[in-house]
């Protein structure tokens, strides 16, 4: 014996379903982003390969140090700088992801479905950048948490370890998933404003190893001067020790200080977001 239906759960003739619509809102578009990240195979590959290069690094720097710690003054012992020495070469990974999220989306014509569920645009602007702000954080933190653990099987050689109560560790540690996200955030922009994906990554390794450089090195003071104040010599004071160095710029002046260089970074960020989003709503997509 069946049970029938209630009537309720069926239209009444002659009359069609009601599609309920539910309101585009800022953590729906999240959500979306979300899902679309992660479907990416290219998303996968670049976290993978962004905490393997902190794990390999770590253990390529922090050993070579182990090898002439006899040899080295105590003050470039700070184990922090090589059990995230990461860094260096995570930051252009992460920053590549970034243009391909964006700039991927107008390759395939996909933006303008997007944009059609947000059409004043700058909702889908910014959900797209925290969701690639966030994955960059955790990625960050993660690989920070794994060059600790792979360096300090050399801490007992070195005779030095990493302490979270000193200002200047903590603070080393804390600095890579925030450099590492405004650097990202910084990508996201200048690949948002040109559309090309070519053309986004060419304009970052440009900045990062060409122009800024150049400024860092060419024997003119004014130059050398501003160069200190280029997104990535100003943001790397964050993650450097005034005794060890940049092992992520040219510049190594100590004019910024620490959060005052992170803060120069975010300026610069800011400008170009401010930049994408005013292009976003002028151009058709």
């Amino acid at each position: 014996m069946t049970a029938a239906l209630p009537s309720t759960s069926l239209p009444a003739a002659g009359t069609r379903p009601r599609t309920v619509v539910q309101p585009v809102t800022f953590g729906r578009l999240v959500a979306a982003e979300w899902v679309k990240i992660r479907s990416l195979r290219s998303t996968w590959w670049a976290l993978a390969s962004t905490l393997a290069l902190f794990v390999l690094l770590a253990a390529i720097r922090t050993a070579d140090m182990a090898s002439i710690a006899d040899h080295m003054p105590e003050r470039f012992l700070v184990m922090p700088v090589y059990a995230t020495s990461g860094v260096v070469i995570a930051q252009f990974v992460l920053c590549g992801l970034a243009v391909v999220v964006i700039t991927g989306e107008y390759r395939s014509g996909q933006i303008r479905a997007t944009l059609t569920a947000a059409p004043t645009r700058l909702p889908a602007l910014w959900a797209k950048l925290a969701v690639v702000v966030g994955v960059v954080l955790v990625t960050g933190t993660v690989g920070t948490l794994l060059g600790w653990a792979t360096s300090a099987v050399w801490f007992d050689e070195v005779g030095k370890s990493i302490d979270i109560t000193d200002p200047e560790h903590a603070r080393l540690l804390l600095g890579v998933p925030l450099y590492l996200a405004a650097m990202t955030a910084l990508a996201f922009g200048i690949g948002a404003a040109i559309r090309s994906t070519a053309g986004g990554i060419t304009a970052m390794f440009s900045l990062v190893f060409i122009i800024e450089p150049a400024f860092s090195y060419i024997p003119f003071k004014p130059l050398q001067e501003l160069a200190m104040y280029l997104p990535t010599a100003a943001g790397s004071r964050l993650v450097t020790s005034d005794t060890v160095g940049s092992f992520i710029s040219g510049s190594q002046s100590t004019t910024l200080g620490p959060w005052a260089g992170f803060g120069v970074l975010l300026a610069w960020v800011a400008v170009t977001l401010v930049v994408a989003a005013v292009l976003l709503r002028r151009r058709d997509a």
